[in-house]
């Protein structure tokens, strides 16, 4: 009978490609939702969800803003992609593929436009350290990325120790009676491999001496310049890392891509045996 042979040719959704899908999606939903409740428990030990004007009242970067963006959207796209898969769902399938390749885009066009206007972008990492030295007493978060970042580079400030002029506990007014006052962070001080314990006051005055002086005592060279010969001396690891990331979202489009496929083409398969079936009865 021509309406039983078309049931039985009927294609069907690959199942391996389906349950990978949904297997990927189903870690990266999982790992999203835990950097955002890790955001969220931040900003309510800090009382954040409480008082929420306190987010513009910081005046440089909040950290755990990275762990909440980034586990929502890691959360939104895990999502859609595991129960896209799970259920066959077309409409979460595409959504899946469009967010992912506006992602992939983005990205792109940021390397590209980071490797035409260096200059710029130097500018303005060199703006946004200084605006986040400002706030550095401000948020535990910030001072801590900033000590980590200042510890791990070999360096202190943007441009060099001076750009700490900018914090009013650090700078060298006859004003401020800080005691931290012409010093620096501890993470900027050169640290002795002897030292078993850390000495967080290493950096006390230290800009009242000499230029040459200061470099016995402090690392002086710029977090900026730092960063940059940091980038050029592991670029094949960075961009070895880039582009497999930006393979696996090719990736992970092109296998949603083929379900929907498979899907609408079980789905008209469907439609044209039913009208079949129809007639022959």
């Amino acid at each position: 009978m021509p309406g039983k042979h078309q049931h039985f040719q009927e294609p069907e959704v690959g199942c391996c490609g389906k349950y990978f899908l949904f297997g990927f999606n189903i870690v990266f939903w999982v790992l999203g939702a835990l950097f955002l409740a890790i955001g969220l428990w931040a900003w309510s030990e800090k009382g954040v969800l409480s008082n929420i004007s306190a987010l513009t009242d910081l005046g440089g970067l909040d950290p755990v803003w990275l762990f909440v963006v980034v586990g929502g959207v890691m959360s939104v796209l895990g999502f859609a992609g595991c129960i896209g898969a799970l259920r066959e769902n077309t409409f979460l399938l595409k959504f899946f593929s469009v967010f992912l390749g506006l992602i992939f885009f983005l990205e792109l066009a940021t390397g590209i436009l980071a490797f035409v206007f260096k200059d710029w972008i130097r500018d303005q990492l060199n703006l946004f350290i200084n605006n986040n030295v400002k706030a550095y007493r401000d948020d535990i978060d910030l001072q801590n990325l900033i000590d980590f970042a200042q510890e791990y580079w070999s360096c202190c400030g943007a441009r060099g120790p001076n750009d700490w002029n900018l914090n009013i506990y650090f700078n060298c007014t006859d004003l401020n009676p800080s005691r931290e006052r012409c010093g620096v962070p501890f993470s900027c001080c050169v640290r002795d491999p002897a030292e078993d314990v850390l000495n967080t006051q290493c950096g006390y005055d230290v800009r009242l001496k000499l230029e040459l002086e200061q470099q016995g005592f402090i690392h002086t060279k710029g977090c900026v310049g730092q960063f940059e010969k940091w980038l050029q001396d592991n670029l094949i690891v960075v961009a070895g890392g880039f582009v497999g990331i930006a393979l696996l979202q090719i990736f992970g489009i092109c296998l949603a891509q083929n379900l929907v496929s498979d899907i609408k083409a079980v789905k008209a398969n469907w439609i044209k045996y039913d009208d079949g079936y129809k007639l022959l009865k």
